[in-house]
């Protein structure tokens, strides 16, 4: 995975520098230049654990918002993204290669598709069959806990068949898709997931009825939008924050 990071930090850059510092992004009551100062602070600030820490986590948005406003002009903006295209700091947790690697695979991804999916035009990314194969085992790593709360069994399936059970339960909806569509849904996108979905009626209205008060958990877990019991996705949904 290491490989991929790298590659996936300049491209996150190159989207925010394109989209400027107030175009939207599907993390609620953020625009481009909001998300870029989550990603230079959770590398650069230790109220960063404020991200997994509830009592800091009102000192890490201050900071978020803070950073925000002073790089709303255009030339701060682009200073911001480059800060973040730099990488962390040699004391930074997230400068260790292995650390690098298993938190930064999926966020930056996740993260240049929220700014990627935001407008009204968007399509989906055709990525190097390695590169998916990453994300897909990330997804599964993690897809217990990114589906804890769901209220019913949920089943990964990828278009060549392969499939993870990502939560047993009596009543389960089958969710299919590309491994970076199926990321993208784990992670609370579900309105700008191309997915589609197999059960029972009640199961999936279940399903789509908690995801619409889901908001992003974030990579540590994650979006949602509307799928009627017909399992047809709309082409929009609620934006969603990074935790």
């Amino acid at each position: 995975m290491k490989r991929f990071v790298h590659p996936s930090r300049e491209v996150l850059a190159e989207v925010l520098l394109a989209a400027g510092p107030d175009e939207p992004t599907l993390c609620a009551g953020w625009q481009t230049r909001h998300l870029a100062a989550h990603l230079v602070l959770r590398e650069h600030s230790p109220l960063a654990a404020g991200i997994v820490a509830k009592p800091l986590a009102a000192r890490f948005e201050r900071a978020v918002e803070e950073l925000a406003a002073e790089s709303a002009g255009t030339a701060p903006y682009a200073a911001l993204v480059e800060r973040f295209r730099s990488g962390p700091p040699r004391w930074s947790p997230l400068a260790l290669p292995r650390v690098d690697n298993a938190a930064n695979l999926v966020e930056f991804f996740v993260h240049t598709e929220d700014v990627r999916r935001a407008g009204e035009r968007w399509a989906p990314r055709v990525l190097d069959n390695d590169y998916s194969e990453a994300l897909w085992h990330s997804l599964v790593r993690g897809s217990r806990l990114l589906y804890r709360r769901s209220p019913v069994g949920i089943i990964l399936v990828r278009p060549d068949g392969v499939r993870h059970v990502a939560k047993r339960a009596a009543s389960a909806v089958a969710v299919t898709g590309e491994p970076s569509e199926l990321l993208m849904h784990a992670f609370g996108r579900r309105g700008h997931a191309l997915v589609t979905f197999e059960g029972t009626a009640d199961a999936i209205a279940r399903l789509a009825a908690e995801g619409q008060g889901t908001k992003d958990q974030g990579t540590k877990g994650h979006d949602a939008g509307r799928r009627g019991s017909d399992g047809q996705g709309s082409t929009a949904g609620p934006r969603h924050r990074k935790g």
